[in-house]
Formats: structure tokens, sequence, C-alpha cells
């Protein structure tokens, strides 16, 4: 009896996550040493290059058998967008984060609260990753840009914890094309993230009180 498709692609994402977190610290890790140590020398950068390139090469294979395994597969590049944007840019995959644990709390039922902490934990998590790929990708571009402010990992790092909070001192700012992209991206996704962990929160708070209220 052949295996059902929809079996076949749930074993194989299965399988494939603890392949695909070593990519992602691998990705992470290589593109980390190739902005913040760009006095590599040609063997070490040539390594670190190839590195990056090779768990890029990962993801994007791993996207290709999943697509592979669907039953239908412009139903699973639809649904599964962000996937396809994450794999293009990979810097993006702390995103993913939130799209693999809302698909975990479908095929199972938790309690309210233990919901609430893990919505606060993922989405606290991945806005910490994505502010960190966010200030490597900003300081590569501005460091060497005329009129920039942001000269410094620090300086990059400032920005996106502002840029994620949505607070926006204006003290450093992208002025490259390809930074003020990345700002317009982060200003989103600090929404959303954020507006996750505050909202989770509340309603942590709201619970709590009821049901103190209730005793």
């Amino acid at each position: 009896m052949p295996v059902d498709r929809d079996t076949r692609l749930q074993e194989w994402e299965r399988r494939a996550q603890p392949y695909l977190f070593i990519a992602s610290l691998l990705f992470l890790a290589s593109y980390t040493v190739r902005v913040l140590t760009p006095g590599l020398s040609p063997g070490w950068d040539a390594f670190w290059e190839a590195l990056t390139f090779v768990s890029w090469a990962v993801f994007v294979a791993e996207y290709l058998a999943r697509l592979a395994y669907s039953r239908d597969r412009w139903h699973f590049v639809r649904t599964r967008w962000l996937d396809l944007v994450v794999t293009v840019l990979p810097l993006l995959r702390p995103l993913r984060m939130i799209d693999l644990h809302e698909r975990m709390q479908l095929r199972r039922a938790v309690p309210g609260l233990v919901l609430e902490a893990r919505v606060m934990t993922y989405s606290g998590l991945a806005a910490l990753l994505l502010g960190y790929a966010a200030s490597l990708a900003v300081y590569h571009d501005e460091r060497s840009a005329p009129d920039a402010n942001i000269r410094t990992f620090g300086d990059a790092v400032w920005w996106a914890a502002s840029t994620l909070t949505t607070t926006g001192y204006g003290d450093a700012t992208p002025v490259t094309p390809r930074g003020r992209v990345i700002a317009v991206g982060l200003m989103f996704a600090g929404v959303a993230l954020v507006g996750a962990v505050v909202g989770s929160f509340s309603s942590y708070l709201l619970r709590r009180f009821r049901q103190e209220g209730e005793r």
C-alpha cells in the first residue's frame, strides 16, 4: 500500500528539522564571521564563504524535497509562502519559528497558559535572532557608505533594537538602498513579533486576574 503524500511530507519535515537547525546555525555563524572579520586571509575567507553557500544549499534542497512530496505543489507554494521567503533570504529564517509553532499547535491541544508562554518564548527568540541578523546585514552595507551614521556593529545593534521596538530615535538610520529595505522589513516584523509578545503577556495577565476573581 503506497504511503500517503501528506504523511511522507510530515515525516520528512520531522526528520529534517535537526539538520535545518544545524544548517541555520552554520549559516548565521559563517555570515557573522565574514561581516565582523573583514581582514580574513584568502583561505579562511574561502572556507567561510563555502560554508555559507553549503548551508544555503541545504535550505534550498530541503524546500525542493518538501515541494516534491506535496500533493498539490501550487497549493504548497501559496500556503507555505513564508518557507519560500526564508529559503531565498536565509537571514529571515527566525520568522519560520512562528510558522512551525503555529502548525504544531494545530496538531495538539495545549492549555491556554502554556500556549501563551510558548508564543511569548517563540516570538521573543525570533525577534532577538531577527534583530541580530538585521544588525549584521545593515552593518555590512552601511559601514563604508558615505554619510552613514552606522559605523560600528554596536551602532547597528542599537538601530535594530530601536527599530524592532518601533521606538525609532533617529540617531542611527540606514542611508543605503538595501539598508533601508532591511529597515522597512524589520519595522513590519517588529510590529508583529513585539505585538505577539505583548499581546500574549496581556492575555496571560487577564487570565490570571480572572482566575483570582473567581476564587
